[in-house]
């Protein structure tokens, strides 16, 4: 008997394939590596938070939350942003729950862009970006960042905009390169999209890494910016659980009230003893507050060790991400292509990393790789010491 075949139809994403963070993480599991490459913890939370989502089921928070999110998180949002950016939203029709913030910067995008439109990215960019664009028929504009020091060249910007402009979408602290952008260039966005129609996408999901004396800048900061922006962020980034995909969406009203049309129909609501035990857990503002220091002593340790490497380091501003380049290597490991020398160094070091030319449309290679440095400070010295041999 011949088995039925599935029906053919044609691919919403025929371009996209298994993403690299996927393969390097397979890569460094078949070679026993350490892996630095796909960017979560391999550390605990903080047992608090876990206590808090327990007391929140065993207290019968089971069922449906409210479509927006549980209103006490929604509160504890509102007023984080508050207290560290100065701007007000409404707990009520401003600040929505999500399932990640990768379903939150998917749903921005369908809840504003259609066909014929047009959307910025800044490349280097996080890889859910673009199929989201392609998936609302709209057509990706892809703008470089400077290579060597990864900062928005607003001259490039300017041009890439159009009548058909429906949004941008900026990072800062911008993953894969760590850069952070400063008040000047946030006023220079402000100031370049003040006379246009031009949506924000702000993804902020590192915005408790950023390294002194250095402080992060929302868009929630500039008040033209905050008018015309849906800001992202995610609680997995910054309590260490990125399992539990709790994020969230701030935005003005008639902005929320569209995204909130999009995403009532993609995951409706987000679990509820999660979203419970975060309210809770929020009333102490000591562990995002501490979050920096608590990172940039794992950068410092991690850039120390790579100091007696052959790399050579860029700078690390915000993010747990460090880049580094490779064109000072020996022959041939300098030689290899990003993607090569990660399959490389995984395969004969015993560290796993992550090409930069993943992370752009035509495959840019620069000759930099991303390590990810939110390991146990053992997890960094064991990959240190297999670095050393380079």
């Amino acid at each position: 008997m011949t088995t039925p075949t599935p029906p053919a139809f044609p691919s919403r994403l025929p371009n996209v394939g298994t993403t690299i963070f996927t393969v390097m993480s397979a890569l460094a599991a078949q070679h026993k590596a350490v892996n630095l490459g796909q960017g979560f913890p391999d550390f605990d939370c903080d047992p608090k938070l876990v206590d808090g989502v327990t007391d929140a089921m065993r207290a019968a928070h089971n069922q449906y939350p409210p479509m927006p999110g549980v209103p006490a998180l929604r509160e504890a949002i509102a007023g984080k942003i508050a207290a560290l950016y100065g701007h007000t939203y409404d707990a009520n029709t401003e600040i929505t729950v999500t399932a990640g913030a990768t379903q939150a910067i998917l749903t921005a995008i369908l809840c504003c862009v259609g066909p014929g439109d047009e959307v910025i990215v800044l490349e280097p960019c996080y890889d859910s970006y673009v199929p989201n664009i392609e998936l609302t028929g709209a057509s990706v504009v892809r703008v470089p960042l400077t290579p060597g020091t990864f900062r928005p060249d607003f001259d490039k910007i300017a041009a890439a905009l159009s009548p058909r402009t429906r949004a941008i979408i900026i990072n800062t602290p911008h993953n894969p390169s760590g850069t952070v952008w400063t008040p000047a260039e946030m006023q220079r966005l402000q100031d370049l999209l003040a006379p246009t129609n031009v949506l924000v996408i702000s993804d902020e999901v590192y915005e408790h890494m950023v390294y002194a004396p250095l402080q992060h800048e929302s868009v929630a900061r500039y008040p033209g910016l905050a008018a015309r922006s849906f800001i992202i962020s995610s609680f997995g980034k910054t309590y260490h659980v990125t399992g539990w995909k709790v994020g969230y969406v701030a935005a003005p009203a008639a902005l929320t009230a569209e995204f909130r049309k999009v995403h009532q129909f993609c995951v409706f609501t987000v679990n509820t003893p999660m979203q419970v035990g975060l309210a809770n857990y929020m009333q102490d503002p000591a562990p995002y507050v501490q979050l920096p220091a608590f990172y940039a002593a794992k950068r410092d340790l991690f850039r120390a060790g790579l100091g007696h490497t052959k790399f050579r380091l860029l700078p690390c501003e915000g993010t747990y991400f460090q880049c580094v380049a490779i064109d000072g290597l020996g022959v041939p490991e300098r030689d290899l292509s990003e993607a090569d020398f990660c399959q490389w160094l995984t395969r004969e070091i015993g560290v796993a990393a992550i090409p930069l030319s993943a992370f752009y449309g035509n495959g840019f290679d620069q000759k930099v790789v991303r390590f990810c440095f939110a390991k146990k400070d053992e997890t960094l010295r064991a990959a240190l010491g297999r670095l050393a041999r380079l």
